[in-house]
């Protein structure tokens, strides 16, 4: 199995640190993995955006180019990236912020309503979260114990008390997915 995934948004909204999340996810069940991140140069506000590829194989190549799945949070992710993704891979879209439709009939593309279901937990920091959770669902990729078990990794010392309101987050993407599949 290998996956390639491309993660697009404005710096801040969690876009690096989901990348890290699957990274380490994919090491501690022993899988291949690659993150290559990429950010303007305001980081806050800027874009960003970072490739995943995540392979029971020896992965060749780290560079993300023609993404399996792709997961947009803004409007100009999905303007930039649509294009890139394989036929018959899937796109992610953060529906509270991406009103546009996905253009291509080739993809699936689904909408998760990311910072509301964020907000309703409290914390919109956590919208990124919601969509990974997504992803766990539809992908199977790694495994939501495993992302847990990252966050004490990508988190900071000082943010250990937002693993919670992270795994509720990732609980409601898998939810929201399980009711959309």
């Amino acid at each position: 199995m290998l996956q390639e995934i491309l993660i697009a948004g404005f710096g801040g909204q969690g876009v690096l640190s989901t990348g890290q999340l699957m990274a380490y996810a994919g090491m501690i069940e022993g899988k291949q993995v690659a993150w290559i991140p990429s950010y303007g140069p305001e980081m806050r506000g800027g874009t960003a955006n970072c490739g995943i590829t995540i392979s029971d194989e020896p992965i060749s190549s780290p560079l993300v180019t023609e993404p399996t799945t792709l997961i947009v949070m803004n409007r100009p992710s999905l303007d930039k990236f649509e294009k890139a993704v394989v036929p018959g891979g899937l796109i992610l879209i953060n529906s509270s912020l991406v009103e546009q439709k996905v253009k291509r009939e080739d993809v699936k593309a689904i909408e998760i309503p990311a910072n509301k279901i964020a907000e309703e937990l409290g914390n919109v920091r956590v919208a990124n979260n919601v969509i990974l959770g997504a992803l766990i669902e539809l992908t199977g990729i790694v495994t939501v114990e495993a992302v847990v078990e990252s966050l004490k990794k990508v988190l900071p010392a000082r943010r250990h008390n937002m693993i919670p309101v992270n795994q509720l987050a990732l609980e409601s993407g898998i939810k929201l997915a399980k009711e959309l599949k």
